[in-house]
């Protein structure tokens, strides 16, 4: 999606900056994900101006990310994920760009809950610094056999609700790159709500109820590790079904 038509439909929105947006961290969470394309997109995405306001950073409604995934050489996470593992985890660092800031994160899965801890990091490789192995050592003590599997970069849209009790991100123009390959996933638009406690009733939950749009839960490391890694015999066919789902959506 080309960035006018981006800033076109936010415009309607009433701005909040990253300053207000801190007591919306929800480090711990329930997470509803979507997958839809475009178009579904552009016809859900107005109506939500009533309920949310939308993160402006630099005078951007919109942010972009870039992210550097770690796994081990059996690709533990992904396969934790595969296999659907209760409880599991992704290491990766974030790059936000739009205020140069980075961060290494370690984004658990526990019980149905999300749980994400993070510190600042400079680091874009598995040339950890001192704090980088400090703060793995707490969650992955094994952290010396990670090596970099896979990078992406989104554009993401970040509205809070105006009770500032939840978010709801969008993250479109979605590619991905090892050092060989690369791959883009135009048209499919990636939502997320999370909250605290799931809640059904929701602006935008409703909305995609009504146009009979179920979630999905998708994970984009997962999908750019099919992408790129079957010939090396990651197994995928317990997400069968999603990549049907997210073919129907591509094409």
């Amino acid at each position: 999606m080309d960035l006018q038509k981006i800033d076109n439909i936010t415009k309607s929105f009433d701005s909040i900056s990253l300053s207000e947006m801190e007591s919306v961290n929800l480090m711990k969470r329930v997470d509803t994900k979507f997958a839809i394309s475009e178009s579904q997109f552009l016809a859900a995405f107005p109506s939500l101006s009533e309920t949310y306001r939308i993160l402006d950073v630099n005078n951007n409604k919109y942010s972009e990310y870039e992210s550097l995934y770690f796994d081990s050489p059996r690709f533990t996470f992904y396969t934790d994920h595969h296999r659907s593992k209760a409880n599991r985890m992704k290491i990766r660092i974030r790059k936000y760009k739009s205020n140069q800031i980075s961060f290494l994160e370690v984004k658990k899965k526990f019980k149905g809950r999300t749980i994400k801890s993070r510190i600042s990091s400079n680091t874009w490789s598995s040339d950890l610094s001192n704090a980088d192995r400090e703060f793995l050592t707490k969650f992955y003590p094994d952290y010396g056999n990670l090596t970099p599997s896979l990078e992406n970069n989104f554009l993401r849209i970040t509205l809070v609700n105006n009770n500032k009790t939840e978010r709801l991100t969008f993250d479109l123009n979605i590619n991905y790159k090892t050092e060989s390959k690369k791959m883009a996933l135009s048209n499919l638009v990636i939502c997320e709500l999370k909250q605290e406690k799931l809640n059904r009733k929701n602006a935008f939950y409703v909305q995609m109820k009504q146009n009979q749009i179920r979630p999905l839960r998708i994970s984009k490391y997962c999908v750019g590790m099919m992408g790129f890694y079957t010939d090396e015999g990651i197994k995928s066919n317990r997400f069968k079904k999603k990549t049907l789902k997210l073919n129907k959506i591509l094409c």
